[in-house]
């Protein structure tokens, strides 16, 4: 598993992440996933398109990182699932929990849109 972190226009955070999001994964990017998402406090983007795989630990990881954002005040919004993952975040009820976008211009929208 793989992260890379950057800034969109208006101070968002855009969080790639490639990979397994399994748990080897997620032990292996959760204290970088952290410190890009929850300690930054502002609205952040994960761009899903390159995680091959998710388990319960990735699940985990994410709802953490937005819960801890919704704390400070700040949104996360998951956006590119590949259709294997759509799916487990649809049937793990994920996207009850934290928004999920198809593509970096709806994330965008539903960062914009009042909560």
């Amino acid at each position: 598993m793989d992260l890379e972190m950057t800034t969109w226009p208006g101070n968002v955070g855009c969080v790639d992440l490639r990979g397994r999001l399994d748990a080897a994964g997620a032990d292996r990017i959760g204290t970088r996933f952290t410190a890009a998402t929850v300690a930054q406090a502002r609205p952040t983007v994960v761009n899903l398109s390159g995680v091959t795989f998710m388990g319960s630990m990735g699940i985990r990881l994410l709802i953490s990182a937005a819960k801890g954002l919704n704390l400070k005040g700040a949104r996360l919004v998951l956006f590119g699932a590949q259709p294997l993952v759509q799916e487990l975040l649809a049937e793990s009820a994920v996207d009850q929990i934290i928004d999920v976008a198809a593509d970096e211009e709806d994330a965008l929208a539903w960062l914009a849109a009042p909560r």
